[in-house]
């Protein structure tokens, strides 16, 4: 299984060129069974690397653009009269796929975002009263401009808190650059993707995730971290006990991917400053870039050493 998922690690980053540690924290956020939030720039990969994992993974798969005239019911579904059969009939809408891409999601208005909140927390949608289920495995896969371009809507602290990991990209290094410039069109490349794993397999690998130990030693390191995330000055609000969950699921699949049945404090720390940063606020205002985020999960790290 590790094989298989190392490969699909290494025909995304066919795709996604020199981009490997964000790329592993993406498929470690999936056999966590959490969703991704990817920010930065338009132009960088945000879409390429959510389409790439979700062909490789052989997933289903669905986009859809936001803007600020998008409507709840364009997400999540609406009943339409049928008048020869005399009743409403639920149309699905795009949420009923097993990947969900909501690109450029904070160019919708805060209500529309808050049409995600009960799928992914939830992983169904109430519609009338009536809750249906949605796909398993289900991931929203989201990707987010900057907060200080024009027209966007910053997400709220309980629609980030959903998102198990918060990566950048940043710009590519000269060498991959040149090859991305010399290379084939993305969307060729994607359109030439083959599924390097099942979701069947996707699906045990996820419950293999699940049975990585985690020693009592570990468990107290990140116990502390939340305790300490709460006490220090430099924060204004701490880590909640559903992040602690998230940096326990996020660790075990880094974890998994040593080809380890068990954490170390390294595997910790190497998801923290994705699981953690945009879910942490200074004592001087949120931390709006991924700099600033790994600059407060640096002090928190410093404050909590490993015994």
């Amino acid at each position: 299984m590790l094989e298989k998922i190392q490969a699909a690690a290494s025909q995304v980053g066919s795709l996604v060129v020199g981009k490997q540690p964000q790329i592993r924290l993406a498929l470690a956020c999936m056999l966590a069974r959490g969703h991704l939030l990817i920010e930065d720039l338009p132009g960088v990969g945000k879409t390429t690397l959510a389409s790439a994992l979700s062909l490789t993974l052989g997933l289903q798969f669905r986009r859809v653009q936001f803007t600020n005239d998008l409507l709840p019911a364009d997400i999540v579904g609406v009943s339409v009269f049928e008048r020869d059969n005399n009743r409403f009939v639920f149309h699905q809408g795009p949420v009923f796929t097993q990947v969900l891409l909501a690109d450029e999601i904070n160019r919708a208005s805060p209500k529309t975002q808050s049409a995600l909140l009960e799928a992914m927390e939830e992983r169904q949608v109430s519609v009338e009263g009536v809750a249906r289920p949605l796909p398993d495995p289900f991931f929203v896969i989201a990707t987010q401009n900057p907060q200080d371009q024009i027209g966007t809507f910053p997400l709220p602290e309980s629609q980030l808190d959903r998102f198990l990991m918060c990566i950048e990209l940043g710009y590519p290094d000269p060498k991959s650059e040149r090859a991305i410039l010399e290379g084939q069109d993305r969307r060729d490349l994607l359109a030439q993707l083959k599924p390097a794993i099942s979701p069947q397999e996707l699906l045990q690998a996820q419950a293999m995730v699940r049975k990585i130990h985690v020693a009592s030693p570990v468990m107290d390191y990140v116990q502390l971290l939340l305790t300490q995330s709460r006490r220090l000055p430099a924060f204004a609000e701490g880590l909640s006990p559903r992040a602690g969950l998230a940096l326990i699921g996020a660790a075990k699949a880094w974890a998994m991917l040593d080809g380890r049945n068990h954490v170390l404090p390294d595997d910790v720390q190497a998801v923290i400053t994705a699981v953690a940063g945009h879910r942490l606020k200074g004592a001087k205002g949120s931390a709006t870039s991924h700099r600033a985020r790994a600059e407060l999960v640096a002090e928190l790290l410093k404050a909590v050493p490993v015994r």
